[in-house]
C-alpha cells in the first residue's frame, strides 16, 4: 500500500487551507498542483501538511527554521543557497510550519505530483 492511501490528515490541514498567507495556486489538474510559496521575513507560517511528493525549487533562500509542532528540527545555514540554484525532491509531509528568520522574504515554486509520479489510470 502507497503512502497516498495511509494520509491521516485531514484536508483543512492542505497548505492552501490551513495556510494560505504563504501558499497559492499557480495552476492545478489532475496530474499535479503547483504552488507559490512565499513566507515573509520574521514570519512563521501555520502549521499545515502536504499530501503529494513535489519538486520544490527556491529562487530567493532565506534563512528558515523548520518546526514539526513546537519541535525545531531544522535549520537552514547562515548562508543559504544563491537564488535560482536550489531544486530538491520532497516527500509527502505531515504537519509542520517554517518560520523566515532572515531580513527578506523566502520564495519558492512546489510542484506537487498528484499521480506520484505514475500515469493516470486509463478511464
Amino acid at each position: 500500500m502507497g503512502a497516498e492511501h495511509d494520509w491521516t490528515w485531514p484536508p483543512s490541514m492542505d497548505a492552501v487551507v490551513a495556510a494560505p498567507g504563504s501558499h497559492r495556486v499557480l495552476f492545478d489538474n489532475d496530474d499535479v498542483r503547483v504552488l507559490e510559496v512565499t513566507i515573509a521575513a520574521g514570519h512563521r507560517e501555520p502549521e499545515h501538511t502536504h499530501r503529494d511528493p513535489s519538486v520544490m525549487i527556491v529562487d530567493v533562500p532565506a534563512r528558515i527554521r523548520y518546526y514539526q509542532g513546537d519541535t525545531l528540527t531544522f535549520s537552514s545555514p547562515a548562508d543559504p543557497v544563491p537564488a535560482g540554484t536550489r531544486a530538491s525532491w520532497m516527500a509527502p509531509e505531515g504537519p509542520h510550519s517554517v518560520e523566515n528568520v532572515d531580513d527578506h522574504p523566502y520564495h519558492a515554486i512546489r510542484v506537487e505530483l498528484k499521480t506520484h509520479g505514475r500515469a493516470r489510470p486509463s478511464q
